[in-house]
């Protein structure tokens, strides 16, 4: 990383263990406005299958980017995102008992001979496939309550379940048929070959499950946010925190907000120098809420471009989604309903109405409640409100939308610009909107 300015592009096919840990190297430097190509793996269910992996999922090593220090914060453009996979697996899961230490998606054990992290083989398909290699065991620590595989049409418009045969088809090839990138290793989930849903058909719009910047201390990449983070706060394993280290350490770049896909614009604060740009977990598509716990995981291409923003000081990640995915409150104000509104406020005596612009105040936490306290306290920090007023903003020009159930949320409102521009953020806006 001697390079100060960086390259114009630094591409990206290797991941981490599971755990994101600011003292390991990344990758790059990437200049200010540069470009990071990444082949990412599929998210949850194959790492939850791979007992090595110790983070729930397999993100991409990390890229510095260059000039972003601790307190600035780092704009990531989501230039496209193109699934790869050409089937997959997913469902609502059950943990298997005595198959880990305090929690399933980071302290996996073999429970035969008590390996933690133990290396497994692949013996033929189903959800018995999964074996230990030092002992022979069973050594998922998941398995489905309900599942199913689904594939996707050649132009990734539509997604069918599949029958018992078609899953089991794909289950004998399943690295192929999930496109699973060359440095991964993780067990591809189509391998237990679920089919509880046949015949069911869902609209493919992909997006990142993980996207954002590297913690200020090791942490599981599952446990970037409040609400997974939770599961540290005095857990047995390696990887215990207090409260005070998870609010300090966490950037919650896991947030499997929907709406962070193509076109869209995250803004995440840098906690470690570089920040340590990162992403992975991508879906075929989801509604809000990722209700069942997971959703169709897939491998895919990105591109994402960076620009540094100096001493925005954010305590999380800023979302300014696209257009068409913003709530109808907060949707911009066109130039008829501002002469409407000028006209009504000039009935009523007075001559001016607000300049504002939407944004998304990412907040997460161990409840949907506090996931949203989280977003409006973050809110309200940022652009030098009470909360009461952002309550009031978000009620008559935004929203609350759930991420992820059970504690992901974003607080979507109407800002007035001038707010916007103290922190650096209006520029952005007014790109992405064409204000």
């Amino acid at each position: 990383m001697n390079d100060s300015k960086g390259s114009p592009t630094v591409f990206v096919n290797t991941f981490t263990n599971g755990v994101l840990d600011p003292n390991q190297p990344m990758l790059g430097p990437v200049r200010d406005g540069g470009h990071i190509v990444a082949n990412t793996t599929p998210g949850c269910w194959g790492p939850m299958i791979t007992p090595a992996i110790r983070g729930g999922h397999e993100v991409t090593q990390p890229v510095f980017v260059a000039g972003a220090e601790v307190g600035d914060a780092i704009a990531i453009r989501i230039q496209s995102i193109r699934v790869t996979s050409i089937a997959t697996a997913s469902g609502n899961d059950r943990t298997v008992e005595g198959s880990f230490l305090g929690d399933p998606f980071c302290a996996a054990k073999c429970p035969v001979c008590g390996t933690m992290y133990p290396e497994t083989r692949i013996e033929g398909i189903g959800p018995h496939s999964i074996r230990c290699t030092n002992c022979g065991a069973d050594a998922s620590p998941f398995q489905f309550t309900n599942g199913y595989t689904i594939a996707f049409d050649e132009n990734y418009e539509l997604g069918v379940t599949l029958p018992r045969g078609a899953a089991e088809r794909i289950a004998a090839n399943g690295r192929q048929f999930m496109a699973t990138p060359e440095h991964s290793i993780q067990n591809p989930i189509v391998t237990f070959a679920p089919h509880d849903i046949v015949g069911a058909v869902a609209r493919v719009r992909p997006f990142l499950g993980q996207l954002g910047t590297t913690p200020s201390r090791p942490m599981p990449d599952s446990h970037n946010a409040g609400d997974f983070g939770s599961f540290l706060l005095g857990a047995p394993h390696q990887y215990a925190l207090t409260q005070e280290e998870l609010d300090e350490a966490r950037t919650d770049g896991h947030m499997d907000i929907a709406r962070v896909r193509e076109g869209a614009i995250l803004v995440c604060p840098v906690k470690v120098p570089g920040g340590g740009v990162y992403l992975g977990d991508m879906h075929a598509l989801q509604g809000d809420g990722e209700i069942a716990g997971h959703t169709c995981d897939v491998s895919g291409v990105v591109t994402l471009q960076v620009h540094v923003i100096k001493g925005a000081n954010l305590e999380g990640p800023i979302l300014i989604p696209n257009e068409e995915d913003l709530p109808y409150l907060a949707r911009p104000l066109t130039e008829s309903e501002k002469a409407l509104a000028k006209a009504q406020a000039t009935k009523w005596g007075f001559d001016a109405i607000e300049e504002t612009a939407p944004v998304s105040v990412v907040g997460s936490g161990p409840t949907l409640n506090a996931a949203t306290d989280n977003a409006l306290e973050r809110a309200a920090r940022l652009f030098g409100m009470s909360v009461p007023e952002v309550k009031n903003r978000a009620t008559i020009t935004g929203s609350i939308e759930i991420g992820r159930h059970p504690g992901v949320v974003t607080a979507t409102f109407l800002v007035p610009v001038d707010r916007l521009a103290k922190v650096g953020l209006l520029p952005l806006i007014q790109e992405q909107y064409r204000l």
